[in-house]
């Protein structure tokens, strides 16, 4: 069977990873077949005003207010997207 299935219960949402880097990177070897997704650059972004993390899957990603990982799309403010 694929592994593209997600079995019932599974599925987590990138919002409720824990809020260190690490986990994020767990979660993202995860989301990605088992390849690791390394952290490319961590930096604080004025723009942003908090800790943004680039990583190897060409994404960058950053705590939000309420501190859960959001995939951040560099735009006016501070705009998170859930990974679907």
């Amino acid at each position: 069977m694929s592994s593209a299935f997600i079995r019932e219960g599974e599925y987590q949402p990138l919002g409720d990873v824990a809020p260190n880097p690490d986990a994020l990177r767990f979660y993202l070897r995860k989301e990605n077949g088992g390849i690791p997704v390394r952290e490319l650059k961590a930096y604080h972004s004025e723009k942003h005003q908090r800790q943004v993390y680039e990583m190897s899957d060409a994404l960058t990603y950053a705590l939000n207010d309420e501190n859960r990982w959001c995939n951040l799309r560099m735009g006016p403010g501070l705009l998170c997207i859930e990974m679907l």
